[in-house]
C-alpha cells in the first residue's frame, strides 16, 4: 500500500515512496499519532481501526504522545485513565521531561 502524499510532512527524514506499510507499520502509526494532522489521523483510523491504535498505544505506553494527545485517545479509545495518568507521570519524571517541565 502506498502512503498518501499528505503524510510527507510527518516523514521529513524518509522517502515516502520507499516506505512500506508492511515493513514500517509501527513507525508509521507512531509518527501519525505523534505529529499527524487531523486529516492524517482520520486516514490512519480508516486504515488500521481503533483496536489497532489502542493496541499500539498500550504496547508503547503512550510513546512520546503529548499529554493532551494521550488524554484525547484515552477518551476516544476508552483507555484506562489510571494507565494514561501513569504514562504522563513517567514522561514528567524522565530526564527530558525534567528539562521541559
Amino acid at each position: 500500500m502506498k502512503l498518501p502524499r499528505m503524510l510527507q510532512p510527518f516523514f521529513w527524514d524518509y522517502d515516502l515512496e520507499a516506505l512500506s506499510w508492511e515493513n514500517s507499520r509501527d513507525m508509521i502509526i507512531g509518527r501519525v499519532l505523534i505529529y499527524g494532522s487531523w486529516e492524517a489521523v482520520c486516514w490512519l483510523r480508516s486504515q488500521v481501526g481503533d483496536r489497532a491504535l489502542r493496541e499500539w498505544i498500550e504496547r508503547s505506553r503512550g510513546a512520546r504522545l503529548s499529554p493532551p494527545r494521550l488524554r484525547f485517545w484515552e477518551l476516544i479509545l476508552g483507555l484506562s485513565h489510571r494507565e494514561v495518568t501513569a504514562w504522563i507521570q513517567a514522561q514528567k519524571r524522565s530526564i527530558w521531561g525534567e528539562r521541559t517541565h
